[in-house]
């Protein structure tokens, strides 16, 4: 029985018991993938063995805290901490064992009180003890365009001998006798809705009751003075070690094929392009945008890249409109796949649009296309795939060369403020028509003249009438000229790209300047390190005021996709970074050009930097707090990996003389781990806490809240490494924090691109491109390991 007792209170145990845990959890993701939801809760998730090992780790942690006597410590943030999680389990337990869950599908006038669950036997139904009474559902759109803003319920609740009016919407959730009513989804006529009902009263309030003390545990733990984090941070001596990693920057494209000379030969004035790019124009989302905003859109689509040869995005959009027939024979649309071109024997990538059509004017494409639709989405492959997006591309094209996307024109008097496209043929039946018609055929008529002559007046006054025309029928009252500006400054400014020149040359001039002070001691090298930080700092307002006016152009915080998650995950790094920067120069020096790294990929082709509309259920204070959080985790997540690359450089070829440097960095390291950790978690549950308010249900095992849960894991058990005092080692730690990095990858990328679930807000083409780096970087931390593994002496 002591045997017993001291194994079960033992941290290897607790290392051992947390990774068949993590592994459970990542096996289910693939499971739920190949075979369904079901299958995954039944074989893991809500399985005996994968209760009991829950059990053992609430078991093991008390265990461990009677035996090291964790409560006479005073480390209460410690000990609130993980019983927060112990308290969290036991909510979910409850809600299990005693919650409720279904769905409520009612039609306009119908009431009901009988509503659906889905269970692993199959469906059950369940009486409620009120009745439910639809009265109205609403679909509220986007101005312009098909995708829904809002969609309520106006319900009439008849309960305990009396009816009450009640609306349930998007995160606005109803209460009536326990049962809590969300607004799930609705019916394609418009005429029914579909809510989700939930009741768990008392699982509830025991998980948020863990939630509260896992907040106030981690505060404690960043401001008590006998924490791990202050006591790790008083451990950490000024240090003059710096690292000097060699950064290759990719070189820029040469730029795009050789237009046909007749296109070379076409000449539209920059200063007309200007004047064009700065109307408003409806996007395909709904949103007002200015045409520059819609060309450099409809350019990175079609063409891949945000410039084509010589022109920008305004120029190749209106030589488009206003000479379709050359631009037929013009190289211009990105193929993206060698299968995919040698299949259709392609002159190129890109390709000319007559290409995709034979000597009868058929479509090429068309027999593998519906070949490829007819097959379920993960029965596709990669060429399915890549030929689907191929056609999008030639569709686009397509629509553009005949005027059918470029919506310009207001349809008076339209409740919906939908605009019109001249080529589309859906201008309305009203006096306005005529001008719609006759007023852009006869601009691009001016337009053609004006390039041959060079004399651009008339054109000029021509877009002036359609400007002013705009305004004076606008039906969208948040487009104002001043937003349109403030969108055309903002493209103008190109935050970013700069900001990721910045962020990389800085560091990397920042690590030169303190690998030469490693040999010579120099007070300028001092001084040029201080003031490539003043610059650094620069750069990180610069970002800041990039993404306020993103904020302010979107109507949102920008952080709800992928761009602009990754955006704001480079500006949380070196904020990340300026926390050590008095400490660890080189911890804020990495973090530099880490962020500058993320900036990079923000900017690759297959991230969509474009500004959207907010689906409803992201409508929710929430998610500005869950998102900001959890990017911040990531960016000290970020610098961990960073040092943990460097000290194992550094173990590979002088372990030894760098001892005291080598324990410095890994200080730090464990201190961005921790802070990181303490987010990650925060964040993790503040996400269940949106769910919960959203839809019905704080935790419902979908891949991404899995692979959250398994980020936070696997850093606990990094970050516990240095209780193992047989196992630990600098190495050890080192290596752990680079490989952990895997996961925030998984959990970031991998589940939008390799799973499925409901986290799908944020996805944008798949990068298949970045699997080989991702197999060459970890074959290079493999050599690096394996040539570092002379550090393992180091404790």
């Amino acid at each position: 029985m002591e045997q017993l007792k001291k194994t079960l209170s033992s941290y290897v145990t607790m290392t051992v018991l947390l990774i068949i845990y993590a592994t459970a959890l990542a096996a289910a993701t693939f499971v739920e993938k190949a075979y369904g939801t079901l299958p995954a809760k039944a074989l893991i998730y809500y399985s005996p063995a994968f209760f009991l090992l829950q059990f053992l780790l609430a078991v093991n942690f008390v265990l461990i805290m009677i035996r090291r006597r964790l409560y006479r410590s005073g480390r209460w943030g410690l000990l609130i901490l993980h019983a927060s999680f112990i308290v969290i389990l036991a909510g979910a337990l409850t809600s299990h064992l005693t919650g409720k869950e279904g769905v409520l599908h009612l039609r306009e006038g119908e009431k009901s009180s009988l509503i659906t669950a889905q269970t692993n036997r199959g469906q059950s139904v369940d009486r409620l003890p009120f009745e439910v009474e639809l009265v109205r559902f609403t679909l509220r759109r986007y101005p312009g365009s098909g995708s829904p803003s809002s969609y309520e319920s106006d319900l009439r609740i008849h309960v305990d001998g009396a009816a009450r009016e009640a609306q349930v919407y998007m995160n606005s959730v109803l209460d009536v006798k326990g049962y809590r009513f969300f607004q799930a989804s609705y019916d394609a006529d418009e005429r029914g809705t579909i809510l989700s009902v939930n009741s768990d009263v008392a699982g509830r309030r025991i998980t948020y009751a863990g939630y509260a003390l896992l907040l106030a545990g981690c505060i404690l733990c960043l401001v008590s003075g006998n924490g791990r984090i202050r006591t790790l941070y008083r451990q950490v001596r000024a240090s003059r070690l710096f690292i000097l990693l060699l950064l290759a920057a990719p070189a820029a494209d040469a730029g795009a094929q050789a237009m046909s000379e007749a296109v070379r030969g076409l000449r539209i004035a920059p200063q007309h392009a200007e004047l064009f790019g700065s109307l408003p124009v409806q996007a395909a989302n709904g949103r007002i945008v200015p045409v520059n905003t819609f060309s450099s859109e409809v350019l990175r689509k079609v063409h891949r890249e945000i410039r084509f040869a010589d022109m920008d995005p305004d120029r190749f959009l209106l030589s488009v409109l206003a000479w379709p027939e050359m631009w037929m024979h013009v190289p211009v649309i990105g193929v993206g796949s060698r299968e995919v071109e040698r299949h259709f024997g392609l002159a190129s990538d890109p390709c000319a649009y007559v290409e995709v059509f034979d000597s009868n004017g058929a479509y090429r494409l068309q027999e593998k296309l519906e070949e490829a639709y007819r097959k379920m989405p993960g029965e596709r492959t990669a060429f399915d795939k890549e030929l689907i997006r191929f056609d999008e591309r030639i569709n686009v094209f397509h629509r553009l060369l005949g005027g059918e996307l470029i919506r310009l024109f207001p349809a008076t008097g339209d409740p919906d403020g939908k605009w019109y496209a001249p080529g589309g043929g859906e201008e309305p039946a009203s006096p306005d028509s005529a001008f719609i018609a006759a007023t852009f055929a006869g601009y691009l008529a001016e337009v053609r003249a004006a390039a041959g002559s060079q004399n651009w007046e008339k054109a000029d006054e021509r877009l002036r009438q359609i400007k002013a025309w705009q305004y004076a029928h606008n039906n969208i009252p948040e487009m104002t000229a001043g937003k349109i500006e403030l969108e055309l400054k903002y493209n103008r400014m190109d935050v970013f790209r700069r900001c990721r020149i910045g962020y990389l040359s800085l560091g990397g001039l920042l690590l030169m300047c303190s690998f030469a002070l490693i040999w010579k001691e120099k007070k300028w090298l001092k001084w040029s390190i201080r003031l490539l930080g003043i610059a650094v700092l620069i750069v990180f307002h610069y970002q800041m005021l990039g993404m306020g006016m993103r904020w302010k152009i979107g109507g949102h915080a920008p952080w709800s996709n992928s761009y602009e998650t990754m955006v704001y995950a480079a500006w949380a790094t070196v904020f990340a970074g300026l926390l050590f920067v008095r400490r660890s120069p080189v911890t804020f020096a990495l973090a530099t050009v880490f962020a500058g790294v993320i900036l990079f990929v923000s900017g690759l082709s297959w991230m969509d930097p474009q500004i959207n509309q907010l689906v409803p259920v992201l409508k929710s204070p929430w998610l500005m707090f869950h998102v900001a959080v959890i990017m911040s985790a990531y960016g000290f997540f970020g610098i961990s990996f960073l040092i943990g690359l460097a000290s194992l450089g550094i173990m590979s070829a002088a372990p030894k003389q760098y001892a005291g440097p080598l324990k410095e960095l890994s200080l730090i390291s464990e201190i961005s781990l921790l802070t990181g950790l303490l987010l990650m978690a925060t964040g993790t549950f503040m996400g269940a806490v949106w769910a919960n308010e959203s839809w019905g249900r704080y935790w419902g095992w979908d891949p991404k809240e899995t692979w959250a849960l398994i980020t936070v894991i696997v850093y606990v058990l990094v970050t516990h490494l240095h209780l193992m005092k047989k196992q630990y080692s600098l190495w050890l730690f080192n290596l752990c924090s680079v490989c952990a990095f895997a996961s925030v990858l998984m959990t970031y990328f991998g589940v939008n691109y390799f799973l499925s679930g409901m986290h799908s807000y944020g996805q944008s083409d798949p990068a298949f491109a970045v699997r080989p780096v991702l197999y060459a970087a970890g074959a290079v931390i493999l050599l690096l390991a394996f040539f570092a593994r002379k550090g393992k002496q180091l404790k």
